[in-house]
């Protein structure tokens, strides 16, 4: 009986077989991910084990470093995390940008005093000052009038920065940025100011006219900082070289090309005049290079005469500059041999110009080369007594769009996995027949640049220059109100967790450093 039943179903599924409606042989998915069944369960026991081995470091710290990716929302980092991992020969999400291995996490509300959807001035002033303040303005609080040019009155409204008091401690101190050193991140934590756009004194000159005694432009307020600062200042890189300089004077790099500063003042020329026998001024990777802790007390680097080269285009510049882990690596050297400690400040500054001009590949690859730098700090220092805190001001309208199937190139067209194993990957088709990228933005250029009437089959979306397609037509791209991630590790680095006002980060760096 059994025999014939065997028979029976051979010969029932050898009939299904001859009319064609069961392969002999179960296609191979197309779409694969390269873990298997059981590595799942390993991961997730291997992240509890340790986790349950981390234990809170209740020690004050010794030096603090504060990395600020400008506009790095968490689809920033989402997407730069899987841009690595493929740039790696991997599929790409399951990679980890350096940060992301940190023990502690939360989010940052970035909302300003009077924004809903902030700018970099009030957002960086939050977190080196402890305060939330008004739209365009550095390290002053929110009593501060719109526009206010009178020296005393701003003064009158300053708050101390953490840098500053760093400083009053008896720490070294640094500015890192790939922005120029007085754009609004880097300028908060020395700078103070109604207005974040006085970069140079023409500008405090044209808006201030007739007023006795004006503000010093964010440029001159870095050369006469007070003494305490000066002595503690041992290194500010970035750009904005022709802020430093007057119109009269030549660029040592665009030698066609002068400095924007209308009082005839070189602050190149004083930083090395101020700071005494070993301080420099260098412009060049050469310069750069020759610096060192043993030859160089005080290092002022200016590599472009506004901000810096992304890091997509940083080889071809034409006196080659440092990479922004350069900088950090050269920062760290120039501060760590102080007793006392340090405090540091890099930005990644041009993560936010490649979003505002809807140019998400250079804004992921500056956040590839930002987690770069943010590894060799952690390499650099002692977990035992370096606080590393890494966030963002704000974030952008930058968006990871439709149903990709996993490795799909995220700065490629979105096709879906296929709806049959075996069956190849496909573009899909929005309602108006047309493909569409996986990244694009809320707003932008790429709405009048890059129409969505453009056919992307013959467009290709992963060239350097490609920019998104975008919904709402705008020249430049704009930040986006949603909260951002804070990522920390070291001494008090308990203190980041759950939903944080962003103003709170200068508090956990201040209990860190026992001021």
């Amino acid at each position: 009986m059994q025999n014939l039943t065997r028979k029976a179903i051979a010969s029932a599924v050898a009939l299904v077989i001859s009319a064609g409606t069961l392969p002999v042989f179960a296609a191979e998915p197309v779409v694969q991910g390269p873990e298997s069944v059981q590595d799942w369960y390993k991961q997730g026991h291997h992240f509890i084990r340790h986790s349950e081995r981390i234990v809170d470091n209740h020690r004050h710290a010794k030096n603090v470093i504060l990395f600020v990716g400008d506009g790095m929302g968490i689809s920033t980092v989402t997407a730069a995390r899987i841009l690595e991992g493929q740039l790696n020969g991997k599929p790409g999400e399951e990679n980890r940008l350096s940060f992301e291995n940190f023990p502690n996490l939360a989010l940052s509300k970035t909302y300003s005093w009077d924004q809903q959807t902030s700018d970099s001035a009030p957002t960086m002033t939050a977190m080196v000052t402890g305060y939330k303040a008004r739209e365009g303005m550095l390290s002053v609080n929110h009593l501060t009038a719109r526009g206010e040019c009178d020296a005393a009155k701003i003064a009158a409204n300053s708050l101390p920065t953490i840098l500053e008091q760093a400083a009053a401690a008896g720490k070294a101190t640094g500015v890192v940025s790939t922005a120029r050193i007085t754009h609004a991140t880097p300028a908060a934590t020395y700078a103070h100011t109604a207005v974040r756009d006085w970069e140079h004194n023409g500008q405090v000159t044209a808006a201030c006219a007739g007023v006795a005694n004006p503000v010093k432009d964010i440029a001159r307020q870095l050369i006469e900082v007070s003494p305490t600062v000066a002595k503690s200042l041992k290194v500010a890189l970035g750009g904005g070289r022709e802020y430093f300089r007057h119109n009269t004077q030549f660029d040592p790099e665009d030698t066609t090309k002068k400095g924007l500063r209308t009082d005839g003042r070189d602050l190149t020329a004083e930083w090395v005049g101020t700071r005494g026998a070993n301080a420099k001024f260098v412009f060049d990777q050469a310069g750069f290079d020759a610096a060192t802790p043993t030859n160089t007390s005080h290092l002022l680097g200016l590599f472009e005469r506004s901000h810096m080269e992304y890091e997509a285009d940083r080889t071809n510049d034409t006196a080659k500059e440092p990479s922004l882990t350069e900088m950090t690596a050269k920062a760290i050297d120039m501060l760590d041999n102080n007793k006392r400690g340090f405090f540091l400040h890099v930005e990644a500054g041009r993560i936010d110009h490649a979003h505002h001009a809807g140019n998400a590949k250079r804004a992921l690859l500056d956040t590839v080369e930002f987690a770069k730098a943010i590894k060799k700090a952690y390499e650099m220092t002692d977990p035992r007594d370096t606080l590393i805190i890494v966030t963002a001001d704000h974030s952008h309208v930058f968006t990871i769009a439709g149903y990709p199937h996993r490795g799909n190139d995220i700065l490629g067209m979105s096709k879906e996995v296929p709806a049959v194993d075996g069956s190849p990957t496909a573009p899909t088709k929005a309602g108006d027949g047309m493909p569409y990228t996986t990244l694009g933005y809320q707003n932008g250029p790429g709405a009048a640049s890059n129409p969505r009437s453009n056919d992307l089959s013959s467009i290709d979306t992963t060239a350097l220059n490609y920019l998104q397609q975008a919904v709402v037509p705008m020249g430049s791209e704009t930040h986006a109100g949603e909260d951002v991630a804070i990522y920390a590790t070291g001494p008090k680095s308990y203190l980041v967790r759950g939903s944080m006002e962003q103003n709170w980060i200068y508090h956990v760096m201040k209990e860190a450093f026992g001021f």
